[in-house]
């Protein structure tokens, strides 16, 4: 028997454990700002926020800061009628294009981190004791996060993805054969500093759940092989999982685009149990992960936006076999598979909702 009224916290905790619940959890979906405002031209109310209208449910991170404190100061160095040339908070030089929907798609010139001298000096940006790194009012945020009825969860880190944005993809390809001592030194580095950022939290709060970033895959496969990825990433991996299960946290999600096949059992070995947003673009077959990994694994997306931009009946062939499936096993959350482009009409992203929601009524 389900409950009456179920919380959104209640309703995740029973989907992420595969145990009955009322309805699906609905984490809110990504989009890009083209696409709100061709859904606005269609018709969605621009004074009601997106969740509201769409009905997705909360789901919240603690504010600690694991960024570098103090950022590198933004700079704009260059300037054209199309583009901007500028450095970022992360010390690097970048080339940004002023339209489209992708502005965060630059062309990289110099990274912030080239040296070891310059990790000295990002080392003394990411001290763990800087006070910033939680924010003044978090005496007050403990007290309501203990009444809250919505899943709260705890950044575990990046131990590529971080590494990768500082010092440049290329260039980090080579560091693990050149130099992998000092890859070592970052990656160890970075857990420490999310383990020891994270203590205060963990020991004032019940977290619903942990989530990890990397984006560390292409359309085809890894950027890195598995032997690196056990030998640089997973000893970090496994000694922050086992802090966050030493406090309760059961779930753990990994966003990561790309296709991840040879990266879920890395992951899996190191302590993550989740991954999102399962990209069909990149080959990613959210039915066969179900398959493959049973219980193991936790599921988030998988739906392909570019079925989407079509007609109902093309929503329809994509969707309703892969939600009949999921949702009848659980352990699954309702997701397109990365943000939807401005090419999805609203009347079918509505009817998306509408179907994941007339199959659980059904299961």
């Amino acid at each position: 028997m389900v409950a009456d009224r179920v919380t959104m916290r209640e309703r995740f905790r029973a989907v992420t454990h595969f145990q009955p619940t009322d309805r699906p959890f609905f984490y809110p979906q990504w989009v890009f700002p083209s696409t709100v405002e061709r859904w606005q031209d269609e018709g969605m109310p621009g004074d009601v926020t997106f969740s509201r209208y769409f009905g997705f449910d909360r789901m919240a991170q603690v504010p600690i800061n694991r960024g570098l404190l103090p950022p590198f100061r933004e700079k704009v160095v260059e300037e054209d009628r199309e583009t901007k040339t500028v450095v970022d908070e992360s010390g690097a030089r970048k080339r940004i294009w002023k339209e489209g929907d992708c502005p965060g798609m630059p062309h990289f010139e110099e990274f912030g981190l080239r040296s070891r001298d310059d990790w000295l000096k990002f080392k003394e940006r990411l001290n763990p004791e800087s006070p910033a790194r939680y924010p003044d009012y978090w005496d007050d945020l403990v007290r309501c996060y203990r009444g809250r009825d919505y899943p709260l969860g705890i950044h575990g880190g990046s131990y590529y993805g971080w590494i990768r944005n500082w010092v440049g993809m290329e260039n980090l390809a080579l560091l693990y054969y050149d130099d992998p001592d000092l890859v070592h030194e970052i990656s160890d580095y970075i857990g420490d500093m999310v383990i020891r950022t994270a203590e205060r939290a963990l020991d004032q709060i019940e977290f619903d759940f942990a989530w990890f970033w990397e984006d560390m895959a292409m359309k085809t496969a890894s950027l890195i092989s598995p032997k690196l990825f056990r030998d640089f990433l997973l000893p970090n991996y496994k000694r922050v999982t086992k802090l966050f299960r030493e406090a309760g946290i059961d779930v753990m999600f990994v966003d990561c685009d790309g296709n991840i096949d040879e990266l879920i059992p890395l992951w899996l070995e190191g302590g993550v149990n989740g991954v999102m947003p399962i990209e069909a673009a990149a080959d990613c077959d959210v039915l066969k992960y179900r398959e493959t990994y049973g219980h193991d694994l936790l599921l988030m997306g998988g739906i392909d936006k570019r079925a989407l931009r079509f007609g109902k009946e093309e929503v329809e062939e994509e969707v309703i076999p892969k939600v009949r499936r999921l949702l009848g096993d659980g352990g699954w959350l309702p997701f397109i598979d990365h943000a939807v482009p401005h090419d999805v009409p609203l009347e079918n992203f509505q009817h998306y909702l509408e179907l994941v929601r007339r199959i659980a009524a059904e299961v």
